[in-house]
Formats: C-alpha cells, structure tokens, sequence
C-alpha cells in the first residue's frame, strides 16, 4: 500500500525522524487556516502518488496569506499524469544547503533489507544510477542482526559525505529502519533528505510503500487506504478477495494458482495476443468465485475476449462452469470466451457447458490452443454481437469443442 506524502511523513515522525511542520488540507479554506498555522512562507504541495509534481505545477511556494490561498485553489481538483489531487499538504519553507538521497527497500532476491545511500538528492535515482553508478553507496542488512552504526558509517564514507553529517546520517538512517522494521514497510525512500544551514539532516519527502499482507498488525496504517487512488478493477478484485493486477493489454484471463496464470500470460503473448490482467481465482474455486472474477475481468472496457484456463486439482472443474453458466446468465457478457478444463471432474464441467450452449463461449482441450484461439477472437476474426469493430462483419461463435 503506498502512502501519501503526509502521511508517510507522519509515519517518519512517530519514529524520530526529522520533518518539517506541516497540515493537510483537502479545501481551500482548510489549505489558508493551515498555512496560517504553519507561518509564511510556505509551500503548497500536492498529494498524489506520483513523482514530479513538481515540475508539472504541484508544489508552489506561498509568501503570504493570499499567495496560500491562490496555489491551493489552481492545486487542488488539477490532475498530475492521470491522478486527482483530493488534498494538500502545507509545509514550512526549508532553507537548503544540500540534498541527498537515502532508501531502504526490501531485495527479495537477497531475502534483505537493502539501504540505498547518495550525496546527489533531489533527482530521480534512476538518473543518478544511469549517469554516476558510483554515487551510490549501498548494503543489505541481515535481518537477525539488524541495522548497526557501522553501516551508516560505511555508507557515509562509501558515499563521501562530509565528515560533519557522518555522525548525523548514522543516527537518522537507524530511524529509517527502525520505521522500515517496525511498520512491515517494503520501501522507505527519502529524496532530497536535506541538509540545512545549521548543518542538520531533515525529510522533505517521504515515498512509503507498506506490506499490505501485514495490515492487519497496524489497523492505524491500514485506515490509511485511500481507494480513490487505486485502480478501480483492482479495487473491486480486492473486495472480491482475488488476486488480481491489472496489465495494458485487451485479454481477460482466469486461471487457478499463480504458476498456472503466469504460464498462460506467456502462452498468450508467444501466440500474438495482449493480456489484461492476472487475476489468480485460486485453489479450491467455487461457483461464486467465478462469477465474482467474470465481473471483475469485463469491468475492464479494453477486454475484447476473455480465457479461462483451468487444471482441477482441489478445483473441480465441474464448479468452474456452474460459476460460468451463472456468470454469463448475471453479466451477459458481450465479448467470446476461450475456456479450457483439465483434471478434476473436467468431462463433467465440459457436458455442463456443453448442454448449457453459452453464446459466445469456445471449449479448446489445451493451452496453446486455448491461447491460439483466443487471440484469433480478440483480434478480430471473430467477434461476439454488441461489440461495434472495424472491418468486415464477423460471425459470432458458438459452443465448440476440439
């Protein structure tokens, strides 16, 4: 789950971590009473999980009441690449002397933490590791260990702090993971971790991304979930309890476990075709639970056919069509489904959707034809009625099977 900025800041604060003050608003009215608060001048600051806000108008800096008042009313409601921006986070001005980078984020391959340090804030990482890879200093943590002043030592002298700031970072970085521990976070970044004047490390930014299979053991995090950020079939997969991720192409796909969904994602795109989605009903589907994922794939305008591709095990493919029979009879979908059964109760799933004649539904024994046949429908070779396309009118498919 990624946090907002505030509230990542917050979350920074409730482990000593240095922030500027600041308040949140999500009116105009709000956005002056907080500046007021907080004292000129300040910045208005948008609220969107995105980078670059700055650049593209989202972070202005108020000298005075009315100045406040004018950026909250242009900030808010405008959108940054795609995203809304409901709120403000007003912020005293900071005097900056210079900007770093710091991070800690969780390397699944090293089964670690894994802390990112740079003298070169206040640009994107990804420049920085591009242009001067040896501008970042970096290590992984063991997690039985834990972080150790040692670390930060290595990583400011790695790095070429100033030998000032090395007993400050070490101190600051602790807090970091104290927070990142603590918070079951998987990423803690912080760009530009400032240096003021007075020679002090403070957090102007805060990009928190929280394990959200680890919610249940922080119910104040959790009640940090904004759903209007999400994406809205994934936000109705969640409600569903399905386990889905949206991707940019036009074909549905439903299978049963994840090693079986990523095979088929690769299958679809070996035979020319673009996935949509992952969506993982899991082991053990029933009825409901097809009907729920049929919902959830169609909710997606860009879906031009859809494929089932199922292996009974504990899921009894025989449920598997009754949740399909339901679906079609609930949504009426109007696009052509490909669906293929194999192993537990697979010839009865097959004489009920057999006898169940579903428009539009195709019935292939494999994968690759599966595959194969479902990217001859989604582009174009055969489409389902309701759905206008260019070219040539198609005939619509019936029940077959192979």
């Amino acid at each position: 789950m990624d946090l907002l900025e505030y509230q990542g800041k917050q979350l920074f604060a409730r482990h000593g971590v240095p922030v500027p003050t600041g308040r949140p608003a999500a009116t105009v009215d709000e956005a002056v009473t907080a500046a007021d608060a907080v004292g000129y001048p300040c910045v208005v600051k948008a609220q969107v999980q995105i980078g670059g806000r700055g650049k593209l108008g989202g972070i202005k800096v108020a000298s005075g009441r009315e100045e406040a008042r004018e950026h909250a009313a242009a900030i808010l409601g405008m959108e940054i690449r795609g995203l809304r921006v409901h709120e403000v986070w007003i912020e005293e001005a900071s005097s900056i002397e210079a900007e770093h980078y710091a991070s800690i984020v969780f390397d699944r391959s090293a089964h670690a933490p894994l802390i990112l340090f740079s003298t070169k804030g206040g640009v994107d990482i990804e420049q920085v590791a591009e242009e001067d890879p040896g501008a970042i200093a970096s290590l992984h943590v063991d997690p039985l260990l834990g972080y150790q002043q040692f670390h930060g030592r290595r990583l400011a002298f790695e790095a070429g702090i100033d030998a000032d700031l090395v007993r400050p970072l070490t101190g600051l970085l602790a807090k970091l993971y104290d927070a990142f521990v603590g918070e079951d976070a998987m990423l803690i970044e912080v760009n530009p971790l400032i240096v003021t004047p007075e020679r002090e490390l403070r957090a102007l930014d805060a990009k928190v991304t929280l394990d959200g299979n680890a919610l249940f053991r922080h119910p104040d995090n959790a009640a940090l979930r904004n759903p209007s950020a999400e994406d809205a079939q994934e936000q109705m997969a969640k409600e569903r309890s399905l386990t889905y991720v949206k991707l940019d192409g036009d074909i549905g796909i439903l299978g049963n476990g994840a090693g079986l969904v990523m095979s088929t994602l690769d299958v679809v795109a070996q035979a020319g075709g673009r996935p949509a989605n992952f969506l993982d009903a899991g082991g053990g589907s029933k009825a409901d639970a097809i009907v729920a994922a049929v919902e959830v794939i169609l909710s997606d305008e860009k879906v031009r056919a859809v494929l089932f591709n199922i292996f009974g095990g504990i899921t009894r493919c025989d449920e598997v069509a009754k949740g399909l029979i339901e679906a079609f009879e609930r949504v009426r979908p109007q696009v052509p489904f490909v669906v293929r059964l194999d192993g537990t109760n697979d010839e009865e799933g097959r004489r009920l959707l057999r006898d169940a004649q579903l428009p539009g539904l195709v019935v292939e024994a494999t994968m690759l034809g599966a595959a194969e046949r479902v990217v001859e429908l989604a582009t174009g070779t055969a489409i389902a009625p309701g759905r206008a396309e260019p070219g040539p009118s198609r005939t619509t498919p019936t029940l077959q099977t192979r």
